[in-house]
């Protein structure tokens, strides 16, 4: 048997949490650093985050004809841990679905610029800002942490475990802003100028769904990914829930 893509891809974006709260606060005051205690990998969701992943799940419980997922994999970090425990609670997939965590989906790590605004970067590493702005986020990689390409290393490996225990199930992907994007990436072979574009054209919503149906191939081929949606807020207008579409920062911040 042929080993290749599930029969459909979605990929979710965590809930709004904590530190998009305080990223906001952060920079609506000018601040330099944003005001949170502790790792990155620890930070929960918001009140409201917790309301979005269960009303993602009540709107997949709701009879569809595509489905629910039958795989569900997680980000380690707490915020999607939380998204994707909240989505199975709610109805979302089986009760017994086990969530996968696979710290290839973690978020970007942004090393020492970690927790500082685009105003405290150019304030305390102006090297790297200028850096940064002569690379591009597509390259650019602070000391520790990791540029977008680096994060493409790892989800290629991570669609290549899919591929070989996961062909023609139904999987979910919960993870962070940079992973859906480069996701897309490496699902469609998309260039650096094309998924730049459709980061600019809009920040990816919390709680928010981008999906893939496979679309079969010559024979002896493994087909590709079709893209259905992107970046679709339906479960939460359905839901009658607040959508949320808090950016990563320019630089340093938690997604």
């Amino acid at each position: 048997m042929l080993k290749g893509w599930p029969d459909t891809l979605w990929i979710v974006r965590h809930g709004e949490s904590a530190g998009n709260v305080a990223r906001d606060f952060a920079y609506q005051q000018g601040l330099a650093r944003i005001d949170l205690t502790g790792r990155d990998v620890d930070v929960p969701l918001s009140d409201l985050g917790r309301e979005q992943a269960a009303a993602l799940g009540r709107w997949f419980a709701q009879g569809r004809e595509d489905g629910r997922p039958n795989v569900v994999l997680a980000s380690p970090y707490l915020r999607a841990q939380e998204t994707a425990r909240l989505f199975r609670d709610a109805g979302g997939c089986p009760a017994d679905t086990r969530i996968h965590l696979d710290e290839r989906l973690r978020e970007k790590e942004f090393g020492i610029l970690d927790g500082l605004t685009g105003r405290g970067v150019r304030a305390e590493f102006p090297q790297q800002a200028e850096l940064r702005a002569s690379l591009g986020k597509f390259y650019h990689r602070p000391p520790g942490g990791e540029s977008w390409c680096d994060v493409i290393f790892r989800l290629r490996a991570m669609m290549d475990t899919i591929s070989l225990h996961h062909s023609g199930c139904r999987v979910m992907i919960v993870a962070h802003q940079v992973v859906v994007l480069c996701l897309r990436y490496v699902v469609e072979g998309l260039t650096e100028q094309e998924i730049l574009e459709i980061d600019a054209d809009g920040d990816v919503a919390n709680c928010s769904i981008t999906e893939y149906r496979h679309a079969p191939g010559a024979e002896g081929t493994d087909g590709r990914m079709r893209l259905v949606r992107y970046n679709v807020t339906a479960p939460m207008e359905a839901q009658q829930t607040p959508v949320t579409t808090k950016p990563d920062p320019i630089m340093g911040a938690r997604g």
